[in-house]
């Protein structure tokens, strides 16, 4: 670097060459002095704009906009998902206050309200086809027929305890018994299966119920936007590990979506959505003009830096150091294209789908 400086202060040439190559050495070294200022110094010197300064700014601004019309779509998705856990855990945990305690959502502390909120599960499953105010309802499978609830109950082996003598006789080995009916079996499942809910409250490690739900996310229909279908995998826990007179109870949801089958929308109100697209459009057009000029910038640094060394080695017989050389190449414009490219890869993907979407709602209106 200390070879570069001291290569630009020097206002004569004190080397004996003609007259066209002091021009051409002072023109490099004015050369070099511009390469080097700032922007501002630039518009000082010469008068030339900050097209470059101009288009990041414009691109950042762009791109923060996409990103905020991105993410308050995807909003629509989060809050459905919350909600969804939230209407559950309503709709089957007993005397749920709508407020979860710790890692539980409900705590009972009695042989008769383990047995109360057990069945309100099953209850509540048989009849949540009128209970659901949202588009939710069972799964099926492929032949179309419903899937079942299944109830698990974990327990010890083998065991007696006797905490008035402080003795016991425990099978540290877990057993697990399972129960499956669909819901229209659902008011045999107390009179069939009466040995399965006579629980051993001393040897009872936990039950759980699983069963599956399907839902549709009909808000993004207000967004324009193809709703989603969902598979919600449902897990209730009573937890009775800990044995100290509490079982806690917790609702887990596994939410997947994924694209309906069978669908059809009509009466949706007539909007301008290509207003979106021609600003998608309009952000690769900034990206691919920002990528341009900084390749450009990059292109004009490597033969700036050719037409320093060649003069000074033949001028000055010297090579010009490693540490130099690194100082005509701006690693920020390497960083800027990498991003610009990119944003325009993920700007080409969200125009291709929101055309797929828009497409689909024009042809079945």
């Amino acid at each position: 670097m200390e070879l570069l400086v001291r290569y630009l202060d020097r206002s004569n040439s004190i080397c004996s060459v003609s007259t066209q190559d002091i021009i051409k050495e002072d023109t490099l070294r004015d050369d070099l002095k511009y390469y080097f200022m700032s922007p501002c110094e630039k518009y000082r010197a010469r008068g030339q704009k900050p097209w470059k300064l101009v288009v990041q700014i414009l691109k950042i601004v762009m791109i923060t906009t996409q990103l905020i019309l991105f993410g308050l779509n995807n909003q629509l998705v989060v809050s459905y998902k919350e909600e969804n856990m939230m209407a559950l855990k309503n709709l089957f945990l007993k005397d749920y206050s709508g407020v979860d305690e710790d890692d539980y959502s409900v705590a009972v502390y009695n042989q008769q309200q383990v047995y109360d909120s057990m069945f309100f599960v099953l209850d509540q499953y048989s009849q949540l086809g009128r209970l659901s105010v949202g588009p939710i309802s069972y799964a099926e499978d492929e032949e179309g027929k419903l899937l079942p609830l299944v109830l698990c109950k974990e327990y010890y082996k083998r065991g007696t305890l006797d905490p008035s003598d402080e003795a016991f006789d425990i099978d540290a080995e877990l057993e697990t018994v399972c129960m499956s009916h669909d819901p229209k079996t659902a008011n045999q499942w107390r009179t069939q299966n009466s040995s399965f809910f006579d629980l051993d409250f001393y040897r009872l490690v936990d039950i759980k119920a699983t069963f599956q739900l399907k839902g549709i996310n009909l808000q993004t229909v207000r967004s324009r936007e193809l709703p989603d279908c969902y598979s919600f995998y449902v897990t209730i826990t009573f937890d009775n590990q800990c044995h100290s007179g509490k079982v806690k109870i917790f609702l887990d949801i596994d939410a997947q979506s994924c694209a309906c089958r069978d669908w059809k929308i009509s009466g949706i109100a007539q909007k301008n959505t290509h207003y979106l697209l021609v600003f998608d459009a309009f952000v690769i057009l900034v990206c691919l003009t920002s990528a341009v000029l900084c390749t450009r910038s990059i292109v004009l640094a490597v033969r700036l830096l050719q037409r320093f060394s060649r003069v000074f080695h033949e001028n000055y017989n010297h090579k010009v150091c490693e540490d130099d050389q690194k100082e005509f190449l701006n690693g920020w414009y390497v960083l800027v294209i990498i991003s610009d490219l990119l944003a325009i890869v993920g700007s080409i993907l969200k125009m291709e789908i929101q055309a797929k979407v828009n497409h689909v709602f024009l042809s079945y209106k």
